[in-house]
């Protein structure tokens, strides 16, 4: 079968990717009779670097920051703070940045007190590469709190752009996910749609009837993962629309 006859990717079909940004997986993360490791270590994987960044903008230097956000997610376990995320009050992303701001000023008082994390490690932070990234971060994003929005986001994006490769890899298309991904929030330029109806052998029309299916399948994905962060499935739209206005800012 050509590409230009392959089925529309499904949109029942659920990715094995671990929704790292769900409310469930946050609420599991602060059982205390098992801590739920696998569902907190996926959580620090998620959220670590909006929160480096924050630190880091806020003013403290790469060690502090590095220590400080060990801390925060120490204390997310061992004060069981995970117990007060209630998906019923909001967004997920507003909880994680108001406690981590309550930590923040807390820390402040009690700094020289005792070693940070006591050489705990509850996420492995790669400090080079979160030096690198902090050191790419955009000049005009000035604000801690517009850079920690603008590195949920990004979240929020890569995962669901993963979730479509899973979904796309299982159904035999990981090629076709390499090849149209730039479509997906980036290059929708003519030059594209010519050079895969080169490589596919089929009329451009056919490449732009793929991208649309695909387009459409992460526009679903998307949806569902930001429904996943908040507490009110009418306020999904106000969410999307909220994230789609920092990216493109």
């Amino acid at each position: 079968m050509s590409p230009a006859h392959d089925p529309p990717v499904s949109g029942g079909h659920e990715s094995p990717i671990f929704h790292t940004t769900h409310w469930s997986v946050v609420l599991r993360a602060s059982s205390p009779e098992s801590l739920a490791l696998g569902a907190l270590d996926q959580l620090c994987q998620a959220y670590w670097y909006p929160l480096y960044a924050f630190v880091r903008r806020s003013g403290h230097n790469p060690d502090d920051a590095r220590d400080l956000t060990q801390e925060f997610f120490a204390r997310l376990i061992d004060k069981q703070w995970l117990a007060d995320a209630d998906p019923e009050r909001g967004r997920f992303r507003t909880f994680l940045i108001a406690a981590l701001k309550h930590f923040l000023a807390n820390e402040w008082h009690r700094a020289h007190r005792q070693k940070r994390g006591g050489g705990r490690e509850f996420v492995a932070l790669d400090a080079a590469s979160a030096e690198e990234r902090f050191a790419m971060e955009p000049a005009d994003l000035a604000t801690p709190d517009a850079l920690y929005d603008r590195r949920w986001a990004l979240t929020v994006v890569t995962s669901t752009q993963e979730r479509l490769r899973a979904e796309m890899t299982a159904a035999g298309q990981r090629d076709r996910f390499e090849d149209l991904e730039a479509t997906l929030v980036g290059d929708r330029t003519g030059s594209i749609y010519r050079a895969l109806a080169a490589k596919y052998g089929v009329e451009e029309t056919a490449v732009k009837s793929m991208v649309w299916r695909m387009r459409r399948r992460f526009r679903e994905l998307l949806r569902h993962e930001v429904a996943q962060t908040i507490g009110e499935a009418g306020e999904v739209d106000a969410e999307l629309a909220h994230l789609i206005a920092i990216l493109g800012g």
